[in-house]
Order: C-alpha cells, then sequence, then structure tokens
C-alpha cells in the first residue's frame, strides 16, 4: 500500500490513544467477583479490546453470559465510572490525529464505548474541533473481533476499506480490521506482544504512539 492510495486512518482510542486498558481489566475483574466469579486479571487482560458483548462468555460459558451477563456488565460499566478520572492520553495522541492530517488523510476515531465515555476521551484530546469523526456504541450492533465498528467509521469518512489503515493496540483491532478489509498499524499500548500483533496480521508494529508519529514515514501514512 502506497501512501497516495489511503484516504483515511481509523484511530482506536482505548488503549491506543488512551491509556484504558488496565483500569478496564480491573473493573472487569471487580465486576465478575460481585458475581461470585473469580478469574484471574491476566486472563481478563488477554480479552481486553474485545468487546463486552462478547467478553462474558469469552472468559466464561454461555450459562454464565444468559444468567448473568448484562448484570456483570452493567457492573463493570459502573466500576469503570469510578476509575476514568486516572485515564490519560498517550503521548503524542493528539499530536498523531494532526500529523496524520497534515498529510492529506481524514481521521476517523474509533471506539464502541458508550457516548459519554467518548465524550471524556474527546475532551481529553482535546480532538472534537481536529478528528474529522468519531464513533461510540450507538454506531455499531458487535464490537470487536467482528468488524462493525470499522464499517462504521469507514461510512463516516466515505471510505473504500482498500484506501483505509487502522491503528490499533490488540489482536481484536487487527482481527476486526482485517474482517472489514482493512490494514493495521498495531502499537504495544495494549499490552500485547509485537508477535501476537503480528500473527493477528498487523502489517507494522511500533513500540508507542510516540514512536508511531515519529516515523509515520515508514508506514502508508507517509
Amino acid at each position: 500500500m502506497n501512501a497516495r492510495s489511503v484516504d483515511v486512518a481509523i484511530l482506536d482510542i482505548d488503549g491506543t490513544l488512551v491509556d484504558t486498558n488496565y483500569q478496564h481489566a480491573l473493573a472487569w475483574y471487580r465486576a465478575f467477583r460481585q458475581h461470585d466469579a473469580i478469574l484471574a486479571i491476566w486472563r481478563i487482560h488477554r480479552h481486553i479490546g474485545m468487546g463486552g458483548d462478547q467478553l462474558v462468555s469469552a472468559l466464561t460459558d454461555e450459562q454464565i453470559e444468559r444468567r448473568l451477563g448484562d448484570r456483570i456488565r452493567a457492573a463493570e460499566a459502573e466500576l469503570y465510572a469510578k476509575m476514568i478520572g486516572e485515564v490519560e492520553p498517550m503521548r503524542d495522541a493528539r499530536r498523531l490525529i494532526g500529523d496524520i492530517q497534515a498529510r492529506g488523510h481524514k481521521v476517523v476515531l474509533a471506539s464502541s464505548a458508550k457516548q459519554d465515555e467518548v465524550d471524556h476521551y474527546l475532551d481529553l484530546l482535546d480532538a472534537r474541533q481536529l478528528a474529522d469523526d468519531w464513533t461510540s456504541s450507538a454506531d455499531v450492533q458487535a464490537t470487536k473481533p467482528e468488524p462493525d465498528l470499522v464499517h462504521a467509521a469507514l461510512q463516516k469518512a466515505d471510505a473504500d476499506p482498500h484506501r483505509a489503515v487502522m491503528v490499533g493496540d490488540t489482536p481484536w483491532d487487527v482481527r476486526a480490521a482485517k474482517r472489514a478489509g482493512v490494514q493495521t498499524i498495531a502499537v504495544l499500548t495494549g499490552g500485547f506482544s509485537e508477535q501476537e500483533l503480528r500473527e493477528a496480521g498487523a502489517v507494522a508494529v511500533f513500540e508507542s504512539v510516540a514512536e508511531l508519529r515519529r516515523r509515520l514515514d515508514d508506514t502508508a501514512l507517509r
């Protein structure tokens, strides 16, 4: 993929632009524990990036999903809301948005979080007047690794998937983008290894958002 073929960059928010993955892992742990399901936090972390509509059954079983899934998700949302004030943007996250746009690409910020969380992140990044558009839970039916979020971002940018690049931090991001026909550049900020991200299909992996920004000229977003 050369630079001229890229029209839009889809930037994952959670874990990529803002540092949320470990707060979410702890919130899920406490939510499961409230419902007498004790799970190792490292196991939960392995599923962060997967949407809550799929995470409960992936970590437990269909019986717990049917019986307690909605309660666990509601508990996680409440618990995470108490920690969201601790969340900070990744270094150079806002500058990355600006640098990509300066190279002639549209930028859509991608999240399947509820609108109030997305609003909080937009304020943290001071991105409302910067990004071309963004998504929220209202735009998707099924979350990652299903491709709904990527399709929604493409629709907002009126872009062909073969003329788009996603930037994400988890294998779930990469798999969702791949199902939508979009290539992914990954960063290690989600706590997954370079090998895992490449095995999922990432075409390039960088240590951080700051490194990606420094090395944009080495990517399809140059």
